[in-house]
Parts: C-alpha cells; sequence; structure tokens
C-alpha cells in the first residue's frame, strides 16, 4: 500500500514530508497510511512570503473586498465538500461528525462574509466606537480606529477539527487583512491540507494569503516579532510551551489560546423526570459524550444534577448508550466512530482511570468495542462527593467520558462548575427563568460561554457543544483565557487599535466619515438628484426655513392621535422642567424636515432604509423657524446597482440653536 505524503505548503511552493516524517495511522483500520513533516522547513522565507506577498495585498483590499472573497472560497469549498466528507473517514468519524467540522467551518467563513459587508465599511480603515469630544467647541476631537497588523497569524491548531479549527481562525485573519500560516496537528493533517489545496487552486486567495505546515513547526517562532499573531487551539500543557518561547514574550507577540477544559452541563431542579427538560438534557448529554466520539473542546465532561434526580439520570442515559452503535464510521447505522489514534485511546484509558479513582463507572460495555483500530467504549461515571473530589474537575479524558454528581442547590451547582478553574462553556437545561439569572450571576466569571436551553428555544438551538462565529469561543483559567471567533471581535485581535486625535477634517479624511464641524462642501445640485458615485463626503444642502404654528402642532396631535400634555395643555407643559410651554411633537419636527429637504421627483434616490441616532436637544414652540443642514456622512457600495448613503441631519431654529440631530439612510443607485 502506497503510503500518502501530506505535504506543506511554503512560500509558494509544496514541499513533500521526509522519509523520517511522522506516520499517520488509519483511525478505523490501525494501518499505517500517511507521513508529515519535513526535515527543514524556509521559515523565514516563509514569513516574508506571508507579509510581503499576502499581507501587502489583503491590506489593499477593502473589508468588503475581503468579505466578498471569503464568501466566493466558501461557496467553493462548499461544492467540493464531498471530497473532505469522504477524506475524513479515516480519522475515525462518522458522516454527522464531517458535518460538524466541514460544514460548520464552511459556514463560518459565510458568516464572516456577511458580517463583513453588513458591519465593517467598504475601507481598510475600521471606526472603533464613537467620536470623543476632546475640547470644549469641538474642533480637537478623537476617534479609535483600528488597522491590519502588518505580520502574520500563525495558526496551531488541534487534531480534532482538520477544517473548521482551520477556517474558524482563517476567516477572521483573512477579514482582517492579515495573511496566515496553518500547522493543523499531524494525526489529522491529511484532511487540513486537502481543504488548503482546494482553497489554493481555486485562485480566489492572493498569493501569500495562506500557507501550510505539515509536522513541525521548526525554528518558526524564532522569526515571530511584535506584527504577528499565534492562535493555538489544544492542552494547557502545550500552550504553556508556545507561550512561553522567548519570541513571544520579548516582543509581545500577541497569543490566543483555546484550551481543552472540563466543561459542564446543569440540570436545573425544575427539570424534573417527565419534563420536556429532563428529557432535553438526557438527549443533550448523549450527544456531547458521542459527538467526534467525544474529542470536542466543549464536550459535556461534568453532569451536574439535583441530588434527587441522580439516580433517574444515571439510569436514562445507560438506558441511551445501552442503544448505542460503535463501529465503522462509513456504515450509517453506526452513531460513534473511533478516536483518531491509538495514542490518543491510551490517553482517555490512563485518564479514565484516575477519574474512577474517586467515582463509580456507572455504565462501560468494551464488549462492542471494534478490535481493530482506536475505538472505546463510552464510559459514565459517578462521584458521589463531588466538594473533595479533585480529578473529577482536573482530569479530562478526551473521548467519551463523563461524570455525573449531585448539587444541592444553584449556588451549589455554579461553586462546582467553579471547580473546574474555567471552562469554554457550561450548560443549563432550565424553564425558570429566576433559577438562570441566580446561576449565571455566580457562573459567569468562570466560562466563556453559558448556553440555556428548554423547551420554548430547542427547536432553534444548536446544541451545547456548537461554538457560533457570532459569539465568542474561548474562556478564562483552565480554557487558556482567551477568545476566537465572536463576530467582529474575532478580526480585531489581528488588528491594532489607536487612538487618532485631530481637527474634525483631519478625522473626516483618516476614518472616510464626515465628522461634525469639518468642512462642508455645496454640490452643483440637489443631492437628492446625484448617484451614488456622483456624492462627496461633506456635501451639505442648507434648506430655506419653516416656521412652526400653534395649529400644525394641533393639527398634527389630532391627525395622529398623540395629545400628549406637553403638546396641548400649556399649563401642564408649562410645569415640566424640561419645556417652557407647549412644545411641538418630534416626529412633527421630523415630518417637516423630510419637507424642506426632499426632492419630490423620481431620481437615483431609491429607498429611505432607516434613521438612527435621533437626539431632541432643544424643544420647539410655536413661532420657531427651523431649517435643516443636511450632509452626506458616509457611503458604503452594497452590490453593483446601488449603495448606502449615511446622512447627517441638523435641525436647528431661527438663533441657529441645534434643536434635533439624527443620521438618515438612503440606497442610491449607483
Amino acid at each position: 500500500m502506497t503510503l500518502q505524503n501530506v505535504q506543506s505548503f511554503a512560500a509558494g511552493t509544496w514541499i513533500s514530508a521526509a522519509e523520517s516524517a511522522r506516520p499517520i495511522f488509519n483511525a478505523v483500520t490501525g494501518a499505517k497510511m500517511a507521513v508529515a513533516g519535513c526535515n527543514t522547513l524556509p521559515v523565514q522565507d516563509m514569513l516574508d512570503y506571508a507579509k510581503d506577498k499576502g499581507g501587502t495585498f489583503l491590506r489593499a483590499m477593502t473589508f468588503h473586498q475581503r468579505a466578498k472573497m471569503l464568501k466566493a472560497v466558501a461557496l467553493y469549498l462548499n461544492e467540493r465538500k464531498q471530497q473532505l466528507y469522504d477524506i475524513s473517514f479515516a480519522t475515525g468519524a462518522t458522516l454527522s461528525d464531517h458535518m460538524i467540522d466541514v460544514d460548520g467551518g464552511i459556514g463560518t467563513m459565510f458568516v464572516y462574509a456577511s458580517k463583513g459587508r453588513r458591519e465593517m465599511p467598504d475601507s481598510n480603515i475600521y471606526l472603533d466606537g464613537e467620536l470623543e469630544q476632546l475640547g470644549r467647541t469641538g474642533t480637537f476631537l478623537g476617534q479609535h480606529i483600528c488597522t491590519p497588523l502588518h505580520g502574520v497569524g500563525v495558526h496551531i491548531n488541534a487534531f480534532n477539527f482538520p477544517v473548521w479549527g482551520m477556517l474558524e481562525k482563517l476567516a477572521p485573519t483573512l477579514l482582517a487583512g492579515v495573511p496566515a500560516i496553518v500547522k493543523p496537528a499531524s494525526s489529522t493533517a491529511y484532511v487540513t491540507e486537502l481543504a488548503v489545496k482546494i482553497m489554493l487552486e481555486s485562485g480566489l486567495l492572493p498569493e501569500g494569503a495562506l500557507q501550510l505546515i505539515s509536522g513541525g513547526v521548526g525554528d518558526l517562532f524564532d522569526g515571530l516579532g511584535p506584527q504577528d499573531v499565534v492562535s493555538f487551539t489544544g492542552s494547557a500543557a502545550t500552550a504553556l510551551k508556545l507561550r512561553s518561547h522567548p519570541s513571544i514574550a520579548e516582543n509581545s507577540t500577541r497569543f490566543i489560546a483555546e484550551q481543552d477544559s472540563l466543561n459542564a452541563s446543569v440540570l436545573g431542579p425544575d427539570a424534573a423526570e417527565g419534563t420536556e427538560e429532563f428529557d432535553l438534557f438526557i438527549k443533550e448529554v448523549i450527544r456531547e459524550m458521542t459527538a467526534k466520539a467525544g474529542q470536542k473542546c466543549t464536550a459535556i465532561r461534568r453532569i451536574m444534577v439535583p441530588e434527587t434526580q441522580v439516580s433517574a439520570v444515571t439510569e436514562a442515559l445507560a438506558a441511551k448508550l445501552e442503544s448505542l452503535t460503535i463501529g465503522d464510521p462509513r456504515d450509517e447505522a453506526t452513531r460513534m466512530g473511533a478516536l483518531v489514534s491509538a495514542g490518543q485511546k491510551r490517553d482517555v484509558l490512563a485518564m479514565v482511570d484516575k477519574l474512577a479513582s474517586e467515582s463509580q463507572i456507572i455504565w462501560r460495555d468494551e464488549a462492542r468495542v471494534p478490535a481493530k483500530g482506536a475505538f472505546v467504549s463510552p464510559v459514565l461515571l459517578h462521584c458521589e462527593a463531588p466538594d473533595s473530589a479533585v480529578e473529577v474537575h482536573a482530569t479530562e479524558a478526551f473521548g467519551p467520558v463523563s461524570t455525573v454528581m449531585g448539587y444541592r442547590d444553584m449556588a451549589h451547582a455554579a461553586a462546582l462548575v467553579a471547580k473546574g478553574q474555567g471552562s469554554l462553556v457550561t450548560s443549563l437545561i432550565t424553564a425558570d427563568p429566576g433559577v438562570a439569572s441566580a446561576f449565571v450571576a455566580e457562573a459567569a466569571p468562570w466560562n466563556g460561554r453559558i448556553y440555556i436551553n428548554n423547551r420554548h428555544s430547542m427547536q432553534e438551538s444548536t446544541g451545547h457543544g456548537s461554538p457560533l462565529p457570532h459569539m465568542v469561543h474561548g474562556g478564562p483559567g483552565r480554557a487558556g483565557g482567551g477568545e476566537e471567533m465572536g463576530g467582529i471581535r474575532g478580526v480585531m485581535h489581528y488588528m491594532q487599535r489607536t487612538a487618532i486625535q485631530g481637527s474634525p477634517d483631519m478625522l473626516t479624511s483618516i476614518g472616510n466619515k464626515w465628522v461634525p464641524g469639518a468642512d462642508q462642501i455645496t454640490g452643483p445640485a440637489h443631492p437628492f438628484t446625484r448617484r451614488f458615485s456622483e456624492l462627496v463626503l461633506g456635501e451639505t444642502l442648507h434648506t430655506a426655513s419653516r416656521t412652526i404654528t400653534l395649529e400644525d402642532i394641533e393639527h398634527f396631535a389630532h391627525f395622529t392621535g398623540d395629545t400628549f400634555y406637553a403638546h396641548m395643555d400649556e399649563a401642564a407643559a408649562a410645569r415640566n422642567p424640561f419645556f417652557p410651554g407647549r412644545v411641538a411633537h418630534g416626529y412633527l419636527l421630523l415630518s417637516f424636515a423630510a419637507g424642506l429637504f426632499v426632492e419630490p421627483n423620481e431620481g437615483p434616490v431609491l429607498a429611505n432604509t432607516g434613521l438612527d441616532n435621533l437626539r431632541f436637544m432643544k424643544p420647539v414652540v410655536a413661532g420657531d423657524a427651523i431649517k435643516v443642514a443636511l450632509t452626506v456622512k458616509r457611503k458604503t457600495t452594497r452590490n453593483e446597482d446601488y449603495g448606502e448613503v449615511r446622512w447627517h441631519v441638523a435641525l436647528t431654529n431661527q438663533d441657529d440653536a441645534l434643536c434635533a440631530t439624527y443620521e438618515l439612510l438612503t440606497m442610491n443607485a449607483l
């Protein structure tokens, strides 16, 4: 049988594994199937290639261009995912496991592509937060911005998710404008290699944007500097070793760790046997014990239930495990495949022995486990004394192993969760909002994510063990202290936040967003007659004025039904410390403002899509004359036909006092 040679992609060249490369074994048959790793890697060439080629090209792109690139790559992968399914069976994973890995990774890319278009500007500078007025008159302002680091993202990934583990790091890195060097775990590197080959063959990624190390990283870390980022997933011991590298410490190189942790699931005191919540709890625990054969960093390791429910829970879990089919993952009847390797199997069994030193094994059936490959039986334990136990809160068997323990009340449950010293996720199954509130207040400091589910959310919930790209994936303490994904938060790991201080004109130029106080430009025609591409930042329409009458106020009140006393009762309004007497409705002012600046004829303005940040500063009374300044604040292309224009609207009175401001959003033809 010919061994597969798992290659590295370095500085634009595919490099084959050396004769002395690391062996890779089929998890199902135990046979040697591949080798990975080369004797030497051109690491400095790789770093230069990433920064000079990939980084330069990516930084020249806008966030929207990078987002479109991510979407195109995700579509390309999605059309070829069957290839990834087929090769992944050798890892011991079932088809449903592949879907978690492959589809989950591709889905993450789609989410970042969407968020990049919707939540980030069509620019290469991201404005972080609102303006800060640093002087009394507004001529000296501050704005935080984020720009791409001029380095490389080094991604060290675990064996359990060779596709998702790569793509959940790669998507925010590329969206930020930073190239990546990916290093998968050797035991499943052949799956990652195929995914990388598919992406590179697509021609959709800039040269230097993605490189692959199959095997050891050599002296790569020696060349890392202050503009680089290391993102790691794996064990705490390996994270500590990498984090302690002299180059990381000396250069303050960013290091993000997502470590294996002792995650918990808590059955609420209201979720007694016979309730929908009890059945949901059993289903969640079984799924998390057996999906990927328990080889998930988010898997449930500690099962916490009311002391009165221990017997019911253990019996229900044991019954489900009795019906579990373990075997060849290619068999459609199989519900749990193998661990990834014989070495992983030895580690899991050794951890089970440690757990059994202070817990009782409730269910285990080695007789149903295939003799070949890295198969193990699920193991369910019961710890009678979780307060004094040590191993159950410190030892993780990275396989289908979990321990049941009883708690007295929710405070006790939260205290047991905390004994894990930091988790990626804890789930709580309850229909009682009071239980959830009390638990979250105590347990949140020890968790990166708390997943709450019940009969009302179960149809849409994604499961205890499913980190979503919208939310942060990480956790404190034992879980590594880092965060991955989290929507745009994940992109920020690969960008530098910088405080910019200056005049409104300077901040307008830097941020590509008009700042109040900056120069206003008079356009050649009414701005609503000008196409998206013709409008320029700062272009402003100053309208004529309109006098507000008492008849206007009363007509608006009766026409809309808004007869609030401040608009209709002079004496009552005068007693209100905010008003001098009867005042005009705020929405009357908005309507009149629109009447002042609108251009009624058909033109490039296609739709009014919203109004943001409305503030009323000064009341308007009968006899006041209002006028409007309508300014182009920001432009964002949405597709090939139209773009979004964000207008700054300032409504002032006859004394030029500011009465109201807001932002108007329109879609304009390109």
